[in-house]
């Protein structure tokens, strides 16, 4: 890893020092010279590139082109941000209309902004916008359910395995009820959306799942604020875990696991109007 210091230009803050994850950036105490060490150690965050007031950290990863300054007068207020994390919801009323790809590529870079542990980035986005791949989401989404209704009514299974998955059978008439509605042309599962966000990450991920859920946090605010409807496909993903392991994701061709996905539309109409959360629980330990 090709990571030097501009000793010409370092004004020896020891800024770098404090924010690199790794420890390669060493100083005895600010002032004095900055020094590198196990160099192949670096996990490319950019910390250091970053954070340099002077640009002194010359890292190969990040020559000038990939280095921006940061214009703090641009930030929304506190206020701001908190009014669209209350403002937004799974609103379900789409039109059917389509999304243009600028809004779709500008809620993927922001989903691509999140963190991801230890700095992989190997999460991935499918953005699915053609009508025959949503009706085979939608398809697959509803035949799982379909299975695994008829497993849990056969007469010797529901005899047997009633007293232990009470709760499995709470859902059995919803299983159905998904299935009449499809089959009667309506739309359950996507309500109508005309785009569906994948993420997903290599199967050799462990963090794979919270990398992903940091990453569909910020498509979603990215999505509100342009006035695009978001909707957790919790239906699709519990599908996806019940049904044959990773035959959605090939079906799709998608190489790698599918952690979580957001329908997206353009809504009928916003809501004007946010009501208050259950009160919040929250205790201070100091």
């Amino acid at each position: 890893m090709n990571i030097e210091i501009n000793a010409d230009t370092c004004i020896r803050c020891g800024k770098c020092v404090r924010v690199c994850p790794s420890g390669i950036f060493t100083q005895e105490k600010v002032g004095e010279a900055v020094g590198l060490i196990n160099r192949d150690s670096c996990i490319v965050c950019g910390h250091c590139v970053d954070v340099c007031p002077t640009d002194s950290v010359v890292h190969e990863d990040f020559p000038p082109e990939k280095i921006h300054p940061i214009d703090y007068g641009m930030m929304p207020s506190p206020g701001q941000v908190m009014a669209l994390m209350k403002s937004r919801r799974s609103n379900r009323t789409l039109t059917g209309k389509v999304i243009p790809r600028e809004q779709l590529d500008q809620i993927v870079e922001a989903a691509a902004c999140a963190p991801t542990a230890t700095n992989a980035q190997t999460v991935s986005f499918t953005i699915v916008t053609d009508p025959a791949k949503l009706r085979l989401v939608n398809e697959y989404t509803i035949g799982v359910f379909d299975s695994i209704a008829k497993v849990l009514l056969n007469p010797i299974v529901r005899l047997i395995a009633t007293p232990f998955l009470k709760e499995i059978y709470q859902y059995v008439p919803a299983f159905r009820r998904l299935k009449a509605d499809y089959e009667a042309g309506k739309d359950p599962i996507l309500r109508k959306a005309t785009a569906l966000l994948l993420i997903h990450t290599p199967r050799s991920n462990r963090f794979g799942h919270e990398d992903a859920n940091l990453a569909y946090q910020n498509a979603s605010l990215m999505a509100q604020s342009l006035g695009i409807s978001q909707i957790y496909m919790g239906f699709v993903l519990t599908a996806i875990r019940s049904g044959k392991k990773g035959k959605l994701a090939k079906l799709l061709g998608i190489d790698g696991e599918i952690q979580a996905i957001m329908a997206l539309g353009i809504p009928a109409f916003r809501y004007p109007k946010y009501s208050d959360r259950k009160p919040v629980e929250k205790r201070y330990v100091e």
